[in-house]
């Protein structure tokens, strides 16, 4: 436990354990809305906000955040008016970004390949004081949004038609989501990178969901993954001086394997289980119960 005596380690380790609970919190929507791949476009849009980070000598959290948010706002204008255009749209948005900062960094004073890939896959020892508070005061507001909002985000990301009928404002939250999404992007950035953090976002959710499909349960295990893979491939990074970003993506889809793995025999013994209790209540026996005895949780 020698690395908790280096301060870059106790900083990488708290931005780590705070990018394990918001990338799954924000994630099950994205998975539930079936955009599954949005990270990855707000990512390449936040590298424009890094490289005007360092042209303009700002923090680069800060600015990234705030082209990541607008990026965010300008995907979800897309989707509601881009019609048939809307992917072409979405890609110049995105290689736009990505190229953008790539060019900032480089016009930028001090700028160097190696300032960019600290921020495209994480870094361990580029994480500061700064980049610390940053990061707490962007996830506390994830988490505030994904938890004290979880039934309306749900809600909308299930049926927004439906949704729309029980009086929900869906843009207003279609809206909220995305931006929660662009702040989740920018916490994870110094940890996992702008390239890797899509797979932090949708792979924990993933594999919870190989456990159950309550919303609630996937909830907690898939945030619970999130900080067990960020913290363990920290570590990992530390003793082996491999990339952090790409050790902790790998350790999560190790885990989404495993879980894969054990819960295919379970899925077969309960669809056994159900396929003998359908037939007992076809034939009636007693004690049994029958469909209208069934309930809906």
């Amino acid at each position: 436990m020698e690395f908790l005596n280096y301060a870059f380690m106790q900083r990488a380790l708290l931005a780590a354990a705070l990018v394990g609970i918001t990338a799954p919190a924000v994630g099950i929507y994205l998975v539930q809305r079936r955009q599954a791949l949005m990270g990855d476009g707000i990512g390449h849009v936040a590298m424009t906000g890094v490289g005007l980070g360092f042209l303009l000598s700002t923090s680069p959290v800060w600015m990234a955040t705030a082209v990541a948010v607008v990026g965010a706002v300008a995907m979800e204008l897309i989707r509601w008016y881009g019609k048939t255009r809307g992917d072409i749209a979405l890609a110049m948005l995105f290689y736009g970004g990505m190229a953008g900062g790539v060019m900032l960094i480089n016009l930028a004073p001090g700028g160097s390949n190696a300032n960019l890939s600290s921020y495209l896959f994480g870094s361990l020892s580029t994480v500061s004081d700064d980049d610390v508070t940053a990061i707490c005061l962007l996830a506390a507001f994830v988490v505030l949004v994904t938890v004290g909002l979880r039934r309306q985000l749900f809600a909308v990301s299930q049926d927004e038609e439906f949704a729309r009928v029980t009086g929900l404002p869906v843009r207003a939250l279609n809206l909220l989501t995305a931006v929660t999404a662009a702040v989740t992007v920018t916490v994870a950035m110094r940890v996992v990178g702008l390239l890797l953090v899509s797979a932090l976002m949708v792979v924990p959710v993933a594999a919870a969901q190989q456990l159950t499909r309550s919303f609630a349960a996937t909830f907690a295990i898939a945030v619970a993954i999130g900080v067990c893979v960020t913290l363990g491939g920290t570590v990992t990074s530390y003793y082996q001086d491999v990339p952090p970003g790409a050790t902790i993506v790998l350790l999560t889809i190790g885990v989404f394997i495993v879980l894969t793995l054990l819960a295919t025999p379970l899925a077969r013994r309960r669809a056994r289980i159900s396929a003998a209790r359908d037939m007992a209540c076809t034939a009636g026996v007693p004690g049994t119960r029958t469909p209208s005895d069934e309930v809906t949780v």
